[in-house]
């Protein structure tokens, strides 16, 4: 699960660069005050420990796993993603991002039923007004209960200064086998709006984003969320 899931599975904005690391290792760790994915929280409400490790090969291809804390209610308590992609600068301003993701769960005997493949695509535009993105996700099992499910974001990012970046977007998320998967019980759709600032310091990126959805659920309402992480290149 990642969108905001951030990006977990691909970089976005202006603060980090999409382009592969001079060094062909990388790992992220990131506290945050709550686990979103598209606006829903994965951890009822409470903080989050992630972490991930990254391999950048030759093309822009790069692979990775990435892990977090989750609470669902039950025995599930961690989440570790396998994803590997190639990122590709198409031209001056365009940029390609695609791949394909595995995400698993930990906890009990029963967490592996939520496990599910995802693929996805997300195209940069960038220009005077900053950098501009078409994304989409697709899951024919999404959270393994065999339906399909796609994803749609708008986003767009301002600098404002160097280390200064404000990042709005607006996702969807859409059920296309409703007897398989309803959000809210009875409604194959709802939409994510976000806007976050984000900067950094001595290596550090911090993000502070408010958030909401027109779910109507006490893990998908307004909120404010907090985010700070560090980058170690081997």
């Amino acid at each position: 699960m990642k969108t905001t899931k951030i990006m977990k599975l691909a970089c976005t904005g202006m603060l980090l660069s999409c382009l592969p690391a001079q060094a062909d290792w990388s790992s992220t760790v990131t506290v945050a005050s709550d686990y979103m994915f598209n606006g829903v929280s994965q951890t009822r409400n409470d903080p989050a420990l992630q972490a991930s490790l990254d391999y950048a090969a030759n093309q822009g291809i790069y692979l990775g796993a990435w892990t977090s804390n989750v609470d669902f209610g039950g025995e599930t308590e961690q989440e570790l993603d396998f994803y590997a992609g190639q990122f590709r600068q198409l031209s001056e301003a365009w940029t390609l991002d695609y791949g394909i993701a595995y995400y698993t769960y930990l906890g009990d005997s029963s967490s592996s039923d939520f496990n599910y493949p995802e693929v996805w695509a997300k195209f940069g535009y960038t220009w005077d007004w900053g950098v501009t993105e078409f994304n989409g996700w697709y899951s024919w099992d999404y959270f393994g209960y065999g339906g399909s499910h796609v994803i749609g974001m708008l986003a767009h990012t301002f600098t404002l200064a160097e280390n200064h970046a404000i990042r709005i977007n607006v996702d969807t998320s859409n059920s296309l086998d409703g007897d398989r998967w309803l959000w809210n019980g009875n409604e194959k759709s709802y939409v994510h709006y976000r806007i976050a600032y984000q900067t950094s310091w001595k290596g550090f990126q911090f993000e502070l984003a408010a958030e909401d959805t027109t779910l109507d659920r006490n893990t998908a309402d307004e909120r404010i969320v907090a985010s700070v992480s560090r980058t170690f290149s081997f």
